[in-house]
């Protein structure tokens, strides 16, 4: 597998295929995982389980809210990532899978700067513990679809009541 911003990637592939799939439920709200009866999870493609071997695998909904377990900033990125650049990626914890992305402002409209007027810009954004939730979203470079984390929206206590 190259990294060199060379040509897109093969979406016959049912790898490929497996994974546009899954990212078009998450796109909806309607990301899952795959779990065995054991309580592993997994993400597409699978036909058994990674950890157990199980066949038997069930689409379960991730969790409307993750937790950052780790998270790393990157400024010098590979080249399909050359216009991202700074960008932290995260892992979060999702329930049954952990799942991998890039950590965008709080703004749809606005992935970079301080799209949530938190005062911290988009590489700053993110701190292990921190509740995200997930998204699509597209890489500057090249447009193709990704993973994005957002800080979870904070309930603010009612003033006065």
């Amino acid at each position: 597998m190259s990294d060199d911003g060379a040509g897109g990637t093969d979406a016959s592939s049912p790898t490929n295929r497996a994974h546009a799939e899954w990212l078009d439920a998450l796109a909806d709200g309607d990301g899952f995982a795959l779990v065995c009866p054991n309580g592993h999870g997994s993400l597409t493609p699978r036909r058994v389980c990674p950890e157990c071997g199980s066949a038997d695998l069930s689409r379960e909904p991730l969790r409307e809210t993750g937790t950052v377990e780790t998270y790393s900033v990157v400024h010098v990125p590979s080249p399909r990532f050359a216009d991202d650049a700074p960008y932290a990626t995260a892992v979060a914890d999702f329930g049954p899978t952990r799942l991998t992305g890039i950590v965008r402002g709080g703004d749809a409209e606005r992935d970079g700067g301080d799209a949530d007027g938190d005062g911290r810009d988009a590489t700053q954004a993110v701190a292990i513990g921190d509740a995200v939730t997930v998204d699509v979203g597209e890489r500057a470079t090249d447009g193709d679809r990704l993973v994005v984390f957002r800080r979870a929206a904070e309930e603010r206590p009612v003033e006065g009541g």
